[in-house]
């Protein structure tokens, strides 16, 4: 099976390494992080990362994963990669993403009239693209199955390992990689102190502007190709 995990500036690189590590050890797996160019991509984490092949080299592969992270909203207004995933999108077997890329796919219109995930603080942009945002850890709709929010990608990635190859491969692969998460609640806003969700809501709002008119800028673009 050929995966192939997009790059782009400013990814959230956890959005990536968390599922490329558990779909990288599928029997039979092919692994490439496809990008513009061969040059390192810088995560938002300050991890560089390095492209195995371009877009234009890439070919058609079975299953493709588009990371979130802050440069998804700059990414959104690329036609380049936008083209390229419109591209892709009818010979695969499994579309999906992580995070807020599926606030990526949605731009180029690969979620209308999908159910998706997002993190929970972009989930309400889906519908500016005619999708409808799922607060789950994983969301399978057909073939295209979406993460939530960063950690999330690794169970998204043993969701697609059972799906493939059924329950004990994934858990062979569970065991290996020793993916034992603590439950302790905190980690959606539904389950965290008042007091931390305020905080972290306030941390959104800092970050909040200009990705909110990128991401609007895109979802003009798509209400003109829709007309």
């Amino acid at each position: 099976m050929r995966i192939g995990f997009l790059l782009y500036d400013n990814l959230t690189q956890l959005d990536l390494t968390g599922p490329a590590q558990v779909l990288s050890r599928l029997p039979g797996a092919q692994v490439d992080y496809v990008a513009a160019t061969l040059a390192p991509v810088m995560s938002d984490c300050r991890l560089a990362l390095m492209p195995t092949i371009t877009m234009a080299d890439a070919g058609q592969y079975d299953l493709l994963c588009v990371p979130g992270g802050f440069g998804c909203s700059a990414v959104m207004n690329d036609a380049v990669v936008l083209d390229w995933l419109r591209a892709q999108a009818p010979g695969l077997k499994y579309l999906t993403s992580v995070c807020t890329g599926s606030l990526i796919l949605a731009a180029a219109g690969l979620l209308q009239g999908r159910r998706a995930g997002c993190h929970w603080a972009w989930g309400e942009y889906l519908a500016l693209f005619g999708a409808e945002f799922v607060a789950e850890r994983t969301v399978i709709d057909g073939n295209i199955i979406t993460a939530g929010g960063v950690t999330s990608g690794i169970d998204f990635a043993f969701r697609i390992a059972e799906h493939l190859h059924g329950r004990d491969l994934a858990d062979v692969l569970r065991l290996a990689l020793e993916y034992d998460p603590d439950q302790a609640p905190g980690g959606t806003p539904a389950s965290a102190r008042p007091e931390i969700l305020a905080q972290v809501q306030a941390i959104n709002a800092t970050r909040i502007g200009q990705r909110d008119a990128e991401i609007r800028s895109a979802a003009a673009s798509f209400a003109g190709d829709q007309s």
